[in-house]
């Protein structure tokens, strides 16, 4: 199965935090916070057509003057999505520069903001060619968290606690459709743009009955042939299910927050998620409101992913990253960690600390 997208860390584990997703078959991509984006080629940014903020401290949202600088001359635009109270702060970064010579561009550079907050979404647009004023839009409601929804992917998010709201996401792939072209020969039919409108019609759901005609010429002249939907569907396609990434960062370890982040993580193929402060400085994270890498790793050992990177480690382990690493791996695992002695805990028959286990427990408990 090949992914139609590929998901990397713009910075490194101690740079600041944001997500690169790039869209291979859309000529687009998502960028999920707006740091420090000093690493991220010009051509890479230029393919972006929305920003994801978790929150505007200042490594995750500095980076929005390089991208307007970078972007200002396009003519596509860009959406981006945040906590409550950030069309204000978009707004107030707009308003900080003088754009009396904006005019001189031949396209517009438009902004579309949404402000998630309970469910619903505020919108509003700022326009380069209205100096970037600011009008409002028609909100709207986030069913089930969707903030972004087309043919291949969808973009959730959750609001968790970091001493103010801050959002988490998850990017969902929709359904592979692969086209068995043996059967096709089987059948006499050619390959050609029914398979496009095939395709589409599986992914909007369209019912089995639904037509399709088949238009192609040979050596005998045209020809056609007419089939129900479902009828191709179980011949001639496998229908696969996509990947889902999530990017979890900047959360207190709470059991509300715990419970929100395994449920909205479950089962995904790949999990972004900080793992800021080493377990003996866990007074440290909670004071700060982050986690540390053993609670990052018991949430993605809760969550049951495939697959996890833990990243936006402090600069105080800048010589001690393996350690951060050794500690999420056996949390997520759920294998013993040596405690500061060199000594493992004691176990259970499954190798899962009984510390560990009794935590992992209550969020699967809290989640049901």
């Amino acid at each position: 199965m090949r992914p139609i997208f590929q998901a990397d860390l713009i910075n490194g584990p101690f740079g600041d935090p944001g997500l690169f997703v790039d869209l291979k078959f859309e000529r687009r991509a998502l960028l999920f916070d707006l740091g420090d984006l000093g690493a991220l080629p010009t051509r890479k940014m230029l393919r972006v057509s929305d920003v994801f903020v978790t929150h505007a401290h200042m490594d995750h949202f500095a980076g929005f003057d390089r991208m307007l600088r970078v972007c200002l001359g396009r003519d596509t635009g860009v959406r981006l999505y945040g906590p409550p109270g950030f069309i204000g702060q978009v707004a107030h970064k707009l308003s900080a520069y003088t754009w009396n010579l904006v005019d001189n561009y031949e396209t517009e550079f438009v902004i579309d903001v949404h402000e998630v907050e309970d469910g619903r979404v505020r919108r509003a647009r700022f326009g380069s060619r209205s100096r970037f004023r600011g009008d409002d839009l028609p909100g709207e409601e986030a069913a089930e968290g969707v903030l972004l929804e087309g043919p291949l992917f969808k973009v959730r998010a959750v609001e968790l606690d970091h001493g103010i709201p801050c959002l988490a996401f998850r990017f969902e792939e929709g359904v592979h459709i692969n086209v068995w072209k043996s059967r096709l020969e089987e059948l006499g039919l050619p390959t050609g743009p029914w398979l496009t409108e095939l395709r589409a019609r599986v992914r909007e759901q369209a019912p089995d009955a639904t037509p399709i005609t088949v238009r192609w010429r040979d050596r005998a002249g045209p020809r056609e042939r007419r089939y129900s939907l479902g009828e191709l569907k179980a011949q001639v396609l496998e229908l696969l299910p996509g990947q889902t990434v999530c990017y979890v960062t900047d959360v207190a370890w709470t059991p509300e927050n715990a419970r929100r982040i395994t449920q909205f993580a479950d089962g995904a193929d790949l999990l972004f998620i900080e793992a800021v402060f080493l377990d003996s400085d866990g007074d440290h994270a909670a004071r700060k409101m982050h986690l540390t890498a053993k609670q990052s790793g018991l949430l993605a050992h809760a969550a049951r992913v495939r697959s996890a990177i833990p990243f936006h480690f402090s600069p105080r382990y800048l010589e001690r990253e393996q350690e951060l690493r050794c500690e999420f791996e056996a949390a997520w695992r759920g294998e013993p960690a040596a405690s500061a002695g060199g000594a493992s805990p004691p176990v259970d028959e499954q190798g899962v600390t009984r510390r560990h286990a009794a935590e992992v427990s209550e969020m699967r408990d809290a989640e049901a």
